[in-house]
């Protein structure tokens, strides 16, 4: 009975730690006072300041499309990568799956650097394009992950009777392989978006001057001075957030629930 008192208190004092500032956060957002520290009565000014930072506006469109553009390049190459994988048989299959899975192992600041030295070298200006194609190398990976598990719990007879009754490889995969493994590339897409909407490490390091993202936005801000406009922000980004995630796990149990 101790050890279960102890572990229930042990746990309890780790949730506090975890989610009492993202607590805080939120309640400050309401918070009429200037000083995020100073509670000074119940307000909604700093979502209305918000709604008129055209700065700000100018950010998210940016983070948006950028979240957008690459989690369905990702989609595309990942599943293309997990299907494709599925299907071959090679000594070296289990060194390159690995191999695809660097880019979420490696320190995004070491990911940053060799993006921003690659980008420099071949010449090309640094901005959006630039962070399209460092937000979609490190998304494939959660598609491909996703897919993958996918497609491992797949029958493989469905493929085969489809090409016995006469269909295209290119058949069998849009009309049974891809509605099968369409809810784990939604999820994918999910759970892609929602990483490149909050990165920031690698972003600053292939960003160019005239492109700002929302991290970045916030990052910067931060060196001047946070205000509660930045707690309404982030109350906002958290919600957008959470109903990512909870589309993502919803999407992923039914992907169970058909398995």
């Amino acid at each position: 009975m101790r050890r279960i008192a102890f572990s229930k208190l042990y746990i309890g004092l780790v949730l506090v730690i975890m989610y009492l500032p993202i607590l805080l956060i939120v309640i400050y957002s309401f918070n009429e006072s200037k000083i995020s520290s100073v509670w000074g009565g119940f307000s909604l000014k700093w979502y209305e300041m918000l709604r008129t930072d055209r700065a700000m506006h100018e950010a998210i469109k940016n983070s948006l499309i950028l979240g957008a553009l690459s989690c369905c390049a990702a989609a595309i190459v990942g599943t293309l990568g997990a299907v494709g994988m599925s299907r071959i048989k090679l000594r070296t299959k289990g060194a390159v799956e690995y191999l695809s899975m660097l880019p979420i192992m490696i320190p995004e600041i070491i990911l940053g650097m060799i993006f921003m030295t690659f980008f420099a070298l071949v010449g090309l200006p640094f901005g959006m394009t630039t962070l399209v194609i460092a937000h979609t190398a490190f998304c494939i990976p959660y598609v491909y992950m996703m897919v993958k598990a996918r497609l491992a719990g797949m029958d493989a007879s469905l493929m085969e009777a489809a090409r016995d009754l006469g269909a295209s490889p290119w058949r069998v995969f849009f009309d049974v392989t891809l509605p099968l493994i369409a809810p784990a590339v939604m999820s994918g897409m999910l759970l892609s978006f929602a990483m490149s909407l909050d990165d920031v490490v690698i972003s600053i390091f292939v960003t160019g001057a005239e492109t700002n993202t929302l991290p970045i936005k916030i990052y910067t801000q931060m060196k001047t001075g946070l205000t509660p406009e930045i707690n309404a922000l982030c109350t906002i980004m958290l919600g957008v957030t959470l109903i990512i995630v909870t589309l993502s796990g919803i999407l992923g149990g039914r992907k169970k629930g058909d398995a």
